[in-house]
């Protein structure tokens, strides 16, 4: 059964790891990411493309229980993107991801070769300035933050103000099209104060969960993308008490949107 979008909104940890690493991948299995993407380009050396891709497609037809998974293609301006995709097409993956995202007809190439939905990373300044077309043919949007930061020419090191804009414009072009967007990597493995606050930004942006880089970051990213008990136990209470239309509730004004606000709340603690 395909997957719907309301699942990948409820995703709330994406956990990219090295299709050519059978340990981490049997470890996946165990792991309790949301979204497991077994990764095709950026984390495979040139040497091991082939056998990175065979053991991936294998991967997903042992199977992630209770996750969803994709496979990231690599991207489709390099010679691996044919035979990458034309391989997911006969795997057991959700979804393809397809790097540097900047047209819609990349998307669609990518649908057609491998007869999966797409998640597009956008990770170029022309991929956020064509994130609403791109949008509109994918199942989520992935802010690859890296090489944003890269092609935006932020210096080394530098905080995230520099892309502000260009998280934002990511996150308007999914929720324009009622599809799950996720925030970029951070890539301090033993940075755990700036993995949170990095985790609390992306989440007060509106991103529906975190791309991550090393099973140590999924706690953080479940917890702070999760409700917490207080949201939860406040959702119930709205729910229980709404009658219809406006009305006051525990000192402030509430509407059919807040209800739909706290269901939403709920099911992603169901998740």
């Amino acid at each position: 059964m395909q997957p719907t979008l309301q699942q990948l909104r409820l995703c709330r940890s994406v956990l990219f790891l090295p299709a050519s690493n059978p340990r981490a991948i049997e470890k996946a299995r165990t792991l309790p990411a949301d979204l497991i993407i077994l990764d095709l380009e950026d984390a495979v050396k040139e040497e091991d493309k082939a056998t990175a891709r065979a053991a991936a497609v294998e991967a997903t037809h042992h199977g992630f229980p209770g996750k969803l998974v994709a496979i990231r293609v690599n991207a489709d301006i390099g010679h691996h993107f044919g035979d990458d995709a034309v391989a997911v097409r006969g795997s057991a993956a959700d979804f393809v991801v397809l790097p540097k995202a900047e047209t819609a007809k990349r998307i669609g190439d990518a649908h057609s070769l491998s007869q999966k939905p797409v998640l597009a990373m956008i990770e170029t300044a022309a991929g956020v300035l064509a994130a609403r077309e791109i949008a509109r043919h994918s199942q989520a949007l992935i802010a690859g933050t890296n090489d944003l930061a890269y092609d935006l020419g932020l210096p080394p090191g530098a905080d995230r103000s520099g892309m502000s804009l260009a998280l934002q414009s990511i996150l308007l072009a999914a929720r324009a099209q009622g599809i799950a967007a996720f925030d970029g990597v951070f890539n301090g493995l033993d940075d755990a104060a700036g993995l949170e606050a990095e985790c609390q930004a992306g989440r007060a942006l509106g991103f529906d969960g975190k791309t991550l880089i090393h099973p140590n970051q999924i706690e953080t990213a479940n917890r702070i993308f999760g409700p917490s008990v207080g949201e939860i136990a406040a959702a119930e209470r709205l729910i229980a008490a709404a009658t219809g239309g406006a009305e006051r509730h525990e000192g402030r004004m509430i509407e059919a949107m807040h209800v739909a606000q706290a269901e939403a709340i709920l099911a992603k603690a169901r998740r």
